[in-house]
């Protein structure tokens, strides 16, 4: 399971990249274009912002998936070893909460975007609605996955605010 999961986050992060080269390489050249040739690529604003669109959720995915979201466990860190597991059950249940919320806005956006077009290319709005689909569900299985763990009570499950364990560098 770690191994296809593993691959999941190379992909993303092959995604990710393509997804900020496609942005980069048509503004940069759209600004060429536009000063230097007085003319322009009309499509390149609609696919630069689809390409940031889905660069910001496919990160939110990798970000949860690697534990780098910015978090504060000040109050957490003080707790004794059973309140800081509660208060991540209970985080993880409000987090999963919040998610549903999502993928139940993303689903209904991506219905009504299936009838609405871009202005230039004609692609279907839902695209945009999609990438939240996509990592709203992504984001559930992590979190639900991670909760899973935090109930059977084995030493792999994220508890924020456990000693010892920095995501970052140490100022």
């Amino acid at each position: 399971m770690t191994k296809a999961l593993n691959r999941l986050e190379r992909l993303l992060e092959w995604l990710m990249t393509l997804a900020l080269a496609t942005m980069v390489t048509l503004v940069f050249g759209n600004v060429v274009l536009r000063y230097a040739f007085n003319t322009g690529f009309a499509a390149a604003e609609e696919v630069s912002r689809l390409m940031f669109v889905w660069l910001v959720f496919l990160g939110a995915v990798l970000a949860l998936r690697q534990q780098t979201h910015l978090g504060v466990d000040m109050l957490q860190a003080r707790l004794p070893a059973p309140l800081r597991r509660l208060c991540a059950i209970v985080s993880h249940l409000l987090m999963l909460y919040a998610l549903w919320l999502f993928l139940q806005g993303s689903w209904n956006q991506t219905q009504i975007g299936l009838h609405t077009f871009s202005t230039v290319l004609g692609f279907p709005m839902a695209l945009f609605s999609a990438a939240g689909l996509l990592s709203a569900t992504a984001m559930l299985g992590l979190v639900a996955g991670n909760l899973f763990r935090l109930m059977l009570r084995p030493a792999d499950a994220h508890i924020p605010g456990t000693p010892g364990e920095h995501c970052g560098q140490d100022l």
